[in-house]
C-alpha cells in the first residue's frame, strides 16, 4: 500500500487541513480506515487520533482508490466539529473521566 497526497488544504476556521489522496494498493483489498489514518498521521506528523477519513472509493479494475481525509490540530476539535458516526468509524472517543471511588454506604 503506497499513499500519495494530492491535494492539501488549510481550514483555519474548523482547525484542520483537509487532505485529498490516492492509494496504490494493486493485488491487495482496499485498505482500512484505521491503517489508512495512521499512514496519513505519519505523513502529516499528526496523532492517529486528530485523523478522520471521511471517505475511501475505489476506482474499479486497477487498484486504486481516492479518499479524502481531515487532519484536525488536536483531539478536541476533531470531536467539536465531527459528526458522532464519522468519529465512531474512525475509532475516536471521548475521554471518559476516572470512575470515582466508591464511597462507602452511611448506615
Amino acid at each position: 500500500m503506497k499513499i500519495e497526497i494530492t491535494n492539501q488544504k488549510e481550514n483555519p476556521l474548523q482547525k484542520r487541513k483537509e487532505v485529498y489522496f490516492t492509494i496504490d494498493h494493486v493485488g491487495e483489498t482496499t485498505p482500512g480506515r484505521n491503517a489508512v489514518a495512521e499512514d496519513i498521521a505519519k505523513k502529516m506528523k499528526s496523532k492517529r487520533d486528530c485523523v478522520v477519513v471521511d471517505n475511501i472509493e475505489s476506482v474499479y479494475g486497477i487498484g486504486k482508490s481516492k479518499g479524502y481525509a481531515k487532519v484536525y490540530d488536536d483531539k478536541a476539535s476533531a470531536l467539536s466539529f465531527e459528526n458522532g458516526y464519522l468519529l465512531k468509524r474512525n475509532g475516536i472517543e471521548e475521554d471518559k473521566p476516572a470512575p470515582a471511588e466508591a464511597e462507602p454506604a452511611k448506615e
